[in-house]
Order: C-alpha cells, then sequence, then structure tokens
C-alpha cells in the first residue's frame, strides 16, 4: 500500500462533515470544519483526494455568518477562513478568489483596529493579555495570514510595527518589566504579579517568530532587529543548562523575575506550543534572518539534544500538532530543512516513526486531533514540503 493509500485507510472518518456540530465551531481552524478542509485541499493539490470534499468541508465551514469582529483571529472567525481558501489557491489557481478577497479586506480592517487598541493600551502603561498579541488570538497570527497572502498590505506593517512597541519595556506597578509581561497568570486568571509566558502558542515565541519571518521574506520596519535582539537576549537570560541540554521554561512569574532564577528543576513536556522544539524553531529562525550561526547552531543542537532525551520524548502522549508528536514532527522536518548540518535528520526520522506508530485521533480537530496528526504525518511520509503550506499557521514555515 502507498503512502497516500495508507493516509486514506487511517484517516477516512474526516470524509464526511458531523451534521450535528455545534455551528459556533464552523469557522474555528483550531476545531471545527475549516481546520479539516486544510487536509482535504492538501490531498487535492497533491493529487490524493478530490475537490468535492474540499466543497463539502467549506460549506460545513460557512454554517454560520462569518465574523470579524475585534474577538476573530487565525484560528477562528474573518482570517481562518480566509488562510484555509488561500490554502486552495496555493498551485496559483484562483479557486474562492472572491470570497478569499473579501476575507482579505476583512482581516486587513481587524489588523488596524486591534493595532489600534494595542497601542492605545500601551499609552495607557497597561499590561497586556497575551491574546492581544499571540498566535492563536492575537496580532502575531493575524500578522501570519498577512506576511503570506497579503505582504504588500500596509496592514502588515502596522502588525510588524505593534510587535516591535511590544518588546519596549513597560513600568507596570512601579516595576520595569518586558513590554510583553502578561496581566493575568497562564490560566488568564488576573491576579496581582502575572506572568511572562515564553511559549510559540500564546508568548513571545509567536511574536519571534513572525519577525523573523517577516525579515527573511524582506517585510521590515523600524527597530525590527532591535526587537528581535531584545527578544533574543530574554530567551539567553532564562536559559537554562540541564543534564540533557539547555531548555526554557514555559512561564515566569513575577517573583522568579524579582529573584531572578526559576523555581522549576528541569524541563517541561517537549512540544511545539510550549518547550524546547517551539522555542529553538524560533530561535533558529532569528538566527538565519540576522545571519548569526553561532545562534542557529546553538538552537539546532538544542533541539537535536532535547528530543535525545527518553524522558523528555515520554512526555509525548498524544499525537496531536499542540502538544504532542505531530506538532514535534512537522518542528524539526522544518527545522532540518533549514539546518546548517545533518544534526536533526535523525531526530526527523525518529519522530516520524513515533507518529506513525500511534493511534490516530477520532475528534477531526485540526490542532488537537486527527487533522493535525493526518497532515503531520504526509510530511513526514512524503518527506517533502505541505502542498497547501498550512505549518505557516505555526509559524515554523
Amino acid at each position: 500500500m502507498n503512502a497516500a493509500a495508507v493516509l486514506q485507510a487511517r484517516y477516512h472518518h474526516l470524509h464526511n462533515p458531523d451534521p450535528a456540530q455545534e455551528p459556533a465551531l464552523a469557522q474555528s481552524l483550531a476545531k471545527g470544519p475549516a481546520g479539516v478542509a486544510l487536509w482535504h485541499i492538501e490531498q487535492a493539490l497533491t493529487g490524493a483526494g478530490d475537490w468535492e470534499l474540499v466543497k463539502t468541508w467549506l460549506a460545513a465551514a460557512n454554517r454560520a455568518e462569518v465574523t470579524a469582529a475585534d474577538s476573530a483571529c487565525l484560528t477562528y472567525g474573518a482570517p481562518a477562513l480566509a488562510f484555509v481558501l488561500h490554502a486552495a489557491g496555493a498551485d496559483g489557481q484562483h479557486r474562492y478568489r472572491a470570497a478569499r478577497d473579501q476575507l482579505d479586506a476583512a482581516t486587513a480592517a481587524l489588523a488596524h483596529r486591534r493595532v489600534a487598541a494595542a497601542h492605545a493600551r500601551i499609552r495607557r502603561g497597561e499590561a497586556p493579555a497575551f491574546a492581544e498579541y499571540d498566535l492563536l488570538h492575537g496580532l502575531t497570527g493575524i500578522g501570519v495570514h498577512l506576511l503570506h497572502h497579503a505582504p504588500g498590505d500596509d496592514a502588515l506593517a502596522a502588525v510588524l510595527s505593534y510587535l516591535v512597541a511590544l518588546t519596549q519595556p513597560l513600568a507596570v506597578d512601579g516595576e520595569r518589566l518586558p513590554g510583553w509581561w502578561c496581566a493575568h497568570d497562564p490560566h488568564r486568571r488576573y491576579t496581582p504579579g502575572g506572568h511572562a509566558n515564553f511559549g510559540m502558542a500564546h508568548g513571545i515565541t509567536g511574536p519571534l517568530a513572525l519577525l523573523a519571518q517577516a525579515l527573511r521574506r524582506g517585510a521590515v520596519v523600524d527597530g525590527q532587529l532591535e526587537a528581535i535582539a531584545t527578544v533574543t537576549a530574554s530567551f539567553d537570560r532564562w536559559q537554562q543548562h540541564g543534564e540533557h541540554g539547555p531548555w526554557w521554561p514555559e512561564t515566569i512569574s513575577r517573583a522568579e523575575a524579582a529573584a531572578g532564577r526559576l523555581h522549576g528543576t528541569g524541563p517541561g513536556r517537549p512540544s511545539w506550543c510550549y518547550g524546547t522544539p517551539g522555542i529553538t524553531r524560533a530561535l533558529q529562525l532569528a538566527a538565519i534572518a540576522t545571519a548569526d550561526t553561532s545562534r542557529q547552531q546553538a538552537a539546532e543542537n538544542a533541539l537535536a539534544t532535547c528530543l535525545a532525551d527518553e524522558g523528555q520524548l515520554a512526555q509525548l502522549t498524544d499525537a496531536g500538532l499542540c502538544h504532542g508528536t505531530g506538532g514535534v514532527s512537522q518542528t524539526v522536518w522544518r527545522a532540518a530543512q533549514d539546518a546548517g548540518t545533518s544534526v536533526l535528520e535523525g531526530t526527523a526520522r525518529r519522530l516520524a516513526a513515533m507518529l506513525a506508530g500511534q493511534h490516530a485521533f477520532e475528534d477531526t480537530a485540526f490542532l488537537n486531533g486527527a487533522t493535525g496528526q493526518a497532515l503531520a504525518q504526509a510530511t513526514a511520509l512524503h518527506d517533502q514540503a505541505p502542498a497547501t503550506r498550512w505549518d505557516a499557521c505555526l509559524l515554523i514555515a
């Protein structure tokens, strides 16, 4: 059985939308039909699927009016569906062009509104919520779509300039803290002290990766190089040296910041969303963008060393993109393509084997379900970049 047949057989339950699914989830890239449509677009573009299934899932994703309210983001609403429709035209064909153009315009307007609100918050001297700037819900995610699908729009420059401003120190309760210091705890509860978040999904790793990816593609605003240097210096400051190589905290509390040291004693789960794989991919991208070969090599070595540790690998208990083997496998595959040496090649093969041996999710979700698992496994099986470049939404491509 060839690779395409293996994938079709394993993920057959992705063929038919559930008519009972909650309508509010329809336009969710993370959990709903919008995300599953990406799998069928990838299959159709590579000749392993058909466009009728794409139409079926896109129809399911459009069961309710698409929102472009200020809560819309890369994983929900107009930006999410715009990202999916652009994937359908990755081969140069103008599929869904009218709808796509409409969603692009709504996303650009949304970006300007959210940037204006963010700058107003900065002027008030208030700490942000991570949903203001993060990848999954914030301006970094909106910036991802703009970078890949509307790079000449002034909305992208507005987002990048905001991220530069985010890296400037902020005085919180009379104390000088990083500009991305969150007003709430990692669970979004507003408690005294707040926290700094180092995750790719919700922390400063996402903005770093976007600033670096934009620099590589020639999208540059004033202060961008300095902002990248500020964030990488923060990672240098909080890098820990363990038995199995460097690692970084998921978050930093106010007490840890004041003491200048962590309360934790070892690395957490080696995931895309929080952990060494996501962080080192962002550091690698920043190093490539700034031609810092020593930092690039250090990031690649840290990623390989982390995933050579059986104790850390044992924490990957599912195959999802967010915090499972699928996300780590895709991250390592992308990092290996950019690596200056062959240090990650064996790691990529090992993760591909792990992913192939894990059970398929029954849940069809993209971020924590069968859709993301299938897409990551397709990359591993074919050993080639996705036709849709779907993993751009993870900020690793």
